[in-house]
This record gives structure tokens, C-alpha cells and sequence, in this order.
């Protein structure tokens, strides 16, 4: 039985698959390209390699501890075939993102022994933040959990409305106390109602700070501290966000947050829409974070659990 047989259905992969497609073709057809005609891997070869990995974005150190590995590799037996070089690539890149804390999960499913389960969500505007908490949201409530979303984010005039839009598409609780409050506050009291009303899961949004802006940093930092007060232990994940399609971006992103609050998980969005989906392994690489979610399509499902060898095995397809 084929891994994706055992942990995918059909529709997870074939949804995995054409998130994946545009790195495919980037990433792998040049690859194959380079590999092609040669009867062994060769310093040409991993230069060509080095360079393909680093326009798509993993990130130089992390090509470098590839490249590294696998010229151990290569040391023992230069004469390789594509399908060899494959299999080698692909057990490299699956020890790096387990290195990384990255762990195969199967489904939504919340720890039993902490109730309600507070999630704290942040990114930049723009990279699917309200999105993906829409998405999890769902799956949640798929799974029979009771869910409420806290509109945190009370400076921006949509966000609001977003958030509330996605509970009632969704189906679960809406905590809000409007635009211009304190979002602190709103953090404290939407744990406060999830420990109250038998909620399971609370996923609280926040604004969609500018990671330039030390003092809108610095408020996350508040808001993490106000949930703890009211739940001592909580935020029991708080997952950045980012956008994929923005590259070295995200990665620079990330530097600001992870320095601004504990960030335990994160989320890669928009997937489907980037060439440049080596962003995955230089992220968690660097920042030894593991990611939790892919978004790899706009639907309300293609939100996936992040599985690094069903995200590898699609790759080298």
C-alpha cells in the first residue's frame, strides 16, 4: 500500500498535487535537467543543484546542509541514476524537516487533556491569516468540536466583519467587542467565554502587524501575556502565518515575529500559487518551527495538515 493510500484520500492528494504543481515544474523539472545525460553527480551537477535551490527559494544555508548531505552521498558512490539521486534527495529533505520538530500528523484532532485549547494566530496583512483561521475553524467543527473565534484584529474596519462572516459560513461561535478595542482585552475575554460556554477550541485572531513596527510587535507580546492571565498555560499554539508566494519575505517575516512572541507552529499559505515552494524547507530549517498547515487552493478544504513526507513524495511525483 502506497503512502498516500495509507494517511491520503484521494482528493487530499490529487488537491496536494496541484498545489504542488508550479514548484514541481520549477524546482524538479531543472533537476532532471541537469542530471540528464550524466553517468555520474559531479561538481557541475551539485552546482546546478545549488543554484536551482536557492532561485526557488529554500534559502542558502539550508541548500548548503543539502548540498552537504548529499555530497556524503555522492563520496560513496558517484555513479547515481535519476531515479537514485531521487530517492537520496528525498530522504535528505525528510531528515532536514524532521530535524526541525515537524511531525507527521493525520487530522485535526485536539489534545485531550487540554480544555478549551487556545489558539493565538498572527502574520502581516495579506498572507491569509483570516483565511486559514476560517479553514481551521471548519475543520474543527467538521470534526465535532465547539469552536469560537475571537476577532482580535479591532484596527482594521474589515477584519471584524471577516472573522464573523467565517463563523457564520462555518458554523462556530463569534467573540468580538468591535472596532478600536483593546485587543488585549478582547484575547483575555474570548478565553474567558471558550472556558465559560464549553467551547474546545478558541482561534483568536490578531492584527495583521507590520513586522517593521517594534511598538505594534511588542503588542503581541501583551496579548500572549493577557491570555496566560486569564489561562495559565495559554496560548497552547501560537501559529504564524505566511504567504509562500512572498519567498525570502516570509522568511524575513518570521525573524520579527518569532523575536516578538513564542511562535510553536506555523502555517504556509497560497501554495498553489508559488513557484517557489522550497520556502517550506528553508523556513522551518532556520527556524526550527514546526509547520502545521499548507494551504494548496482557495477552498474551504484545501487547507491541509502538513505531512513532510506526503509534501515530498509530491514533489519528486
Amino acid at each position: 500500500m502506497s503512502f498516500f493510500k495509507k494517511f491520503f484520500s484521494k482528493d487530499k492528494e490529487e488537491d496536494l498535487n496541484k498545489g504542488l504543481e508550479k514548484t514541481k515544474t520549477s524546482i524538479f523539472s531543472q533537476i532532471t535537467k541537469a542530471v540528464a545525460g550524466k553517468s555520474k553527480v559531479d561538481i557541475e551537477f551539485l552546482d546546478d543543484l545549488e543554484n536551482i535551490l536557492i532561485s526557488s527559494d529554500v534559502g542558502l544555508e539550508t541548500t548548503v546542509k543539502i548540498i552537504d548531505r548529499l555530497e556524503e552521498y555522492v563520496a560513496r558512490d558517484k555513479y547515481l541514476n535519476t531515479d537514485e539521486l531521487n530517492a537520496i534527495l528525498k530522504n535528505v529533505i525528510i531528515d532536514i524537516l524532521s530535524e526541525n520538530n515537524t511531525v507527521d500528523i493525520e487530522d485535526y484532532d485536539l489534545p485531550s487533556d487540554i480544555h478549551p485549547f487556545i489558539i493565538m494566530v498572527v502574520g502581516v496583512n495579506g498572507v491569509g491569516k483570516t483565511t486559514t483561521i476560517g479553514k481551521l475553524a471548519h475543520q474543527y467543527k467538521s470534526k465535532g468540536y465547539k469552536v469560537v473565534l475571537g476577532a482580535g484584529d479591532t484596527f482594521r474596519a474589515a477584519a471584524v466583519d471577516q472573522l464573523k462572516i467565517w463563523s457564520e459560513r462555518t458554523g462556530t461561535e463569534f467573540y468580538s467587542k468591535g472596532m478600536n478595542t483593546d485587543p488585549a482585552a478582547v484575547a483575555y475575554e474570548t478565553t474567558q467565554y471558550a472556558q465559560n460556554n464549553g467551547m474546545d477550541v478558541a482561534i483568536i485572531d490578531t492584527a495583521g502587524r507590520l513586522h517593521t513596527k517594534i511598538g505594534l510587535m511588542d503588542e503581541l507580546s501583551k496579548i500572549k501575556r493577557s491570555i496566560e492571565k486569564k489561562y495559565p498555560g495559554a496560548p497552547h499554539e501560537v501559529l504564524l502565518v505566511l504567504d509562500a508566494t512572498t519567498g525570502q519575505n516570509a522568511i524575513e517575516q518570521a525573524k520579527h515575529f518569532t523575536a516578538a512572541t513564542n511562535v510553536t507552529a506555523l502555517a504556509l499559505t497560497k501554495l498553489d500559487g508559488s513557484a517557489k515552494g522550497g520556502v517550506v524547507l528553508g523556513i522551518s530549517d532556520q527556524f526550527k518551527i514546526p509547520i502545521k498547515y499548507i494551504g494548496v487552493g482557495e477552498g474551504i478544504h484545501q487547507l491541509q495538515v502538513f505531512n513532510k513526507r506526503a509534501f515530498v513524495d509530491s514533489l519528486f511525483s
